[in-house]
């Protein structure tokens, strides 16, 4: 009898169907170490689940991760409740996760979170403290491993984007027992002994408790105290510590702490061409358009006929002056006018006519006689007539 052969579809589908009605397997409760993790745009997790001796690959979907309290990360300890199943498609088993927690790490994350916020309180974590990396160092410092690959992608990094660069390591140790304390010296050495115009500091990517030295308080106020501009460069992309607040900058990578710390030669060197390049357009355009200006100036009246400006002020002067000549003797001539009007008037009006009329005026102690009241027999009278003074004597009244 022959036997007929099945699909690999029907094979996977079989095997699916053998775990989906396992009762254990659609109820796990598993723990380990999370790597490779990746968290998709649509909102889902997908991570490896490991111990010493082997591993699982795990998936948490988007309705399941908004119940989390925490963002899961490489070498972050968790236990996971899910069930096992078949991904037919690939012939895959894999625990679809429904909820996870921190395993072991909980009163490390809870002291975390205490000196977080009293840092945060102090002001240690504030912009205002923050200060500028400079723009061309000529030295960087760096403080960590002198054995991991963090200096390495440092030195090539900033090497290759500015080669006269100069990079000075002080090693310390970046986990365990004591490392703090080494890194905090490291950091008041580069201060005091002025080695470096700004410093990186940090470590390749870990545990929490592999990280904890850069979340120790004496770290952070090391920090926070330095003189120099700080670059926080620990763990992943995803790993924040303490010391990523208090630092002026904090980098993703130690790749990119070179990248921020150096400026690439080549990028400065075209922005330099660019402006000269720029300067020169608009010094060129800058004389095209004086020369311009200086041409259309050059083409006024008042160019070509310097003085004709000043012969048209000199014909409105003469006009203003003869003006004020003629109103000035017209003025005059009305004046006098008016002035022998009034003299004739006065002069009708003079005593002097009427004494040439034959009239005499009498005056007695200098006071005029108008009645003959006024004066008595043998008073001594004072005459003026139109051609002179005579005295008389009163004799009869």
């Amino acid at each position: 009898m022959e036997i007929k052969p099945i699909t690999v579809q029907e094979l996977n589908k079989y095997i699916k169907q053998k775990i989906d009605g396992d009762e254990f397997l659609n109820n796990v409760y598993v723990k380990g170490e999370i790597s490779n993790f990746k968290l998709h745009y649509t909102g889902h997790m997908y991570f490896t689940l490991k111990d010493e001796n082997s591993l699982i690959k795990c998936i948490m979907f988007k309705s399941y991760t908004s119940y989390l309290q925490f963002m899961p990360k490489d070498g972050m300890k968790v236990i996971i409740l899910g069930s096992v199943s078949v991904f037919e498609r690939d012939g895959v088993y894999q625990i679809y996760c429904k909820a996870m927690k921190e395993d072991g790490i909980g009163s490390l994350y809870e002291e975390y979170q205490k000196l977080k916020a009293k840092l945060e309180k102090e002001g240690l974590f504030d912009d205002l403290h923050k200060k500028k990396i400079p723009l061309f160092p000529k030295t960087i410092g760096v403080i960590t491993s002198s054995t991991g690959a963090v200096i390495r992608d440092i030195i090539n990094v900033s090497t290759r984007r500015n080669p006269n660069v100069h990079i000075r390591l002080l090693p310390v140790p970046v986990q365990g027992p004591g490392a703090a304390e080494q890194i905090a010296i490291a950091i008041k050495k580069m201060n005091e002994e002025s080695l470096a115009d700004v410093i990186i500091i940090g470590r390749g990517g870990g545990s929490l408790e592999d990280l904890w030295p850069f979340n120790e308080e004496i770290v952070a106020r090391a920090i926070y105290d330095s003189k120099l501009p700080i670059i926080s460069a620990v763990g992943h992309e995803t790993d924040f510590t303490i010391a990523d607040f208090v630092a002026d900058l904090r980098a993703p990578t130690p790749s990119a702490a070179a990248e921020l710390a150096v400026p690439n030669i080549d990028d400065v060197k075209y922005t330099i061409m660019t402006y000269q390049n720029r300067y020169k357009i608009g010094l060129k355009r800058k004389v095209e358009l004086m020369k311009l200006r200086y041409e259309k100036c050059m083409t006024r009246r008042v160019f070509k006929e310097p003085l004709q400006k000043i012969n048209e002020k000199a014909i409105t002067l003469d006009m203003l002056v003869k003006s004020i000549q003629s109103n000035t003797n017209n003025k005059i001539i009305k004046a006098k006018s008016e002035f022998a009007k009034l003299i004739s008037k006065l002069d009708a009006l003079s005593p002097l006519k009427t004494l040439a009329r034959g009239y005499i005026i009498a005056e007695k102690n200098n006071k005029l006689i108008t009645k003959t009241s006024d004066v008595e027999i043998n008073d001594i009278l004072d005459l003026k007539l139109c051609d002179g003074n005579l005295k008389a004597k009163v004799i009869e009244k």
